[in-house]
């Protein structure tokens, strides 16, 4: 366990035994300022709505969030956010209780979750004195045990340098920007969540505890903090 991401305890509404397939996911993607988690924020989020492997297009959630840090000429260039854009948007503080209510009931899934999560639970224990309570699963974590399992798959026998989000998602024929957008990041991780549920049913894995166990988000924050290998921020 690293010091910047304390996972939440699993949610009481999880049931093991939950069918995957009628299960409600809310994918997600935050952009920020940078990674330095005491000085950097939050500056977008963005939320997709699955229920097992179909995709709710019409129930998304995106938000610009006034970051209290500076936005310098490298985010702009990463996110094409301006920092007139965000002047006026609502602090995390505000953002949180809509956030919060559109993920209620729902597994957070994020492709290296752990540095949304981290800024996420730092905001909602400042905010509103707890972390989130939401279980999390980490669609790099779920890549990993499936490329154990199928060696000769096209796309998951690649090498393991090739972990970024758009790599993995290219190869499975999902579209990709250039552009970091929160919003579009999520859609590209439901995108790849639905690939490889398939994957993980013929692996034998069809239950809400399965999926959480492998799931389990990735623990290299802190060689992710001090180089930003994995970043997209």
């Amino acid at each position: 366990m690293f010091g910047w991401f304390t996972r939440s305890a699993a949610a009481p509404f999880i049931d093991a035994k939950a069918p995957i397939a009628t299960t409600e996911f809310a994918v997600i993607d935050t952009e920020l300022t940078g990674l330095d988690d005491v000085k950097d924020g939050i500056i977008s989020i963005g939320a997709v709505h699955m229920t097992g492997g179909a995709i709710g297009i019409g129930d998304v959630y995106y938000h610009l969030v006034s970051p209290g840090a500076e936005l310098t000429a490298e985010n702009v260039v990463i996110h094409e956010i301006t920092p007139t854009e965000v002047a006026s948007k609502p602090s995390i503080g505000e953002v949180l209780t809509t956030f919060l209510e559109y993920c209620s009931g729902r597994i957070l899934v994020g492709h290296f979750v752990a540095i949304d999560m981290a800024f996420l639970n730092r905001d909602a224990r400042i905010h509103r004195g707890a972390p989130l309570p939401n279980a999390v699963i980490d669609t790099y974590s779920i890549y990993e045990w499936l490329r154990r399992r199928y060696l000769s798959h096209r796309c998951l026998s690649v090498p393991g340098e090739r972990h970024k989000l758009y790599d993995i998602a290219k190869c499975f024929g999902i579209p990709v920007g250039s552009a970091h957008n929160a919003l579009m990041d999520a859609y590209t991780t439901a995108q790849l969540f639905q690939r490889f549920i398939p994957l993980l049913q013929d692996a034998g894995v069809r239950e809400v505890g399965d999926l959480l166990r492998i799931g389990i988000p990735f623990e290299g924050g802190e060689s992710v903090k001090q180089t930003g290998e994995f970043s997209n921020f």
